[in-house]
């Protein structure tokens, strides 16, 4: 079901792409770049609502998407890591490390 989410999401982009006279490849490209359905369906609706008219603003748009992605995922890791160490704390460091 994955794959067909991925394969989905990449053909709505890349027909938007194309609907705005944009060739196909950056379509794939994008897509590539952006890796998941859920980036890429953000990327086709910034298409069909702002039309953009040059492949600078969608390539922008692509590179912002990609670092919001980036910072979420340092987020969530800093989250758990956050939430391991204060585990850590509750249960006492010699429980994860005997030899304290």
């Amino acid at each position: 079901m994955r794959t067909e989410e991925w394969i989905q999401s990449k053909n709505e982009l890349i027909s938007a792409i194309i609907s705005l006279g944009f060739p196909e490849e950056l379509g794939n490209e994008i897509a590539k770049n952006l890796g998941s359905p859920k980036a890429i369906s953000r990327m086709t609706a910034y298409l069909y609502n702002v039309k953009p008219k040059s492949v600078e603003l969608v390539v922008d748009k692509m590179l912002a998407i990609c670092s919001d992605v980036a910072a979420w995922k340092e987020q969530k890791a800093t989250e758990e890591a956050n939430a391991r160490y204060n585990e850590m704390r509750r249960s006492g460091f010699e429980e994860y490390y005997p030899s304290l």
